[in-house]
């Protein structure tokens, strides 16, 4: 079985990751359901630090230098839907890639593990009540 540590090197290194990540975050962006969240946001910057995030859960040692995922998400409203949409265009990215099945696999669970301190409660997300 393949370790995480060899994981990125089984995709083909960095030089293999950084196209898969610049096509999703163009196709998140361009998307109906989720793209809005990225208006106002530099598209070379999130895929720079999608490609530390996803370069990181795959082995690599290229340092993250983003926020913690609660903090950057903290601002925006994410459902349940719409972080499922997510999971959707990036399996849907990575296998246009071509990535190998166990880097898919490996990639879509680290995200899914972090689905928790990404996504609004019903509490965060509920309008305040009367004399709030």
């Amino acid at each position: 079985m393949t370790d995480e540590r060899k994981l990125l090197d089984v995709l083909g290194g960095l030089e293999a990751l950084r196209p898969i990540i610049s096509d999703f975050i163009d196709r998140v962006r361009a998307d109906v359901m989720i793209g809005f969240h990225f208006n106002g946001v530099d598209p070379d910057i999130l895929k720079q630090r999608e490609l530390e995030f996803t370069a990181r859960a795959l082995g690599g040692d290229l340092p993250y230098t983003g926020r913690g995922m609660r903090q950057a998400h903290a601002s925006h409203p994410i459902l349940p839907g719409q972080f499922n949409r997510r999971l959707t265009i990036l399996r849907q990215t990575l296998i246009a890639h071509q990535a190998p099945q166990v880097v898919i696999d490996a990639i879509l669970l680290h995200t899914e593990r972090l689905r928790g301190q990404i996504l609004q409660t019903a509490d965060t997300c509920a309008p305040p009540r009367k004399g709030d």
